[in-house]
């Protein structure tokens, strides 16, 4: 299976818009790619270039990263 990317700038539009539902599917496509035996990459884009800056390899740490992005969306 492919590495799947996580596109940081997307992740917090969607936290500012509060669109949980799409959150909730970014994180159940990265789940899928950890159980499967890829990776999870976190990028920015940084002058029109996705630039890498973590790679997430266990579901420990996926959870870790959804917790903090979660933390910050209001209780519905």
């Amino acid at each position: 299976m492919d590495n799947y990317l996580i596109d940081v700038n997307q992740v917090e539009t969607l936290q500012t818009i509060q669109n949980v539902d799409e959150l909730e599917r970014i994180f159940a496509r990265a789940k899928s790619a950890i159980v499967n035996g890829a990776m999870v990459i976190l990028a920015r884009k940084q002058q029109q270039v996705l630039a890498k800056f973590d790679e997430l390899t266990t579901l420990e740490a996926l959870d870790e990263y959804k917790a903090s992005v979660f933390k910050y969306l209001s209780p519905g």
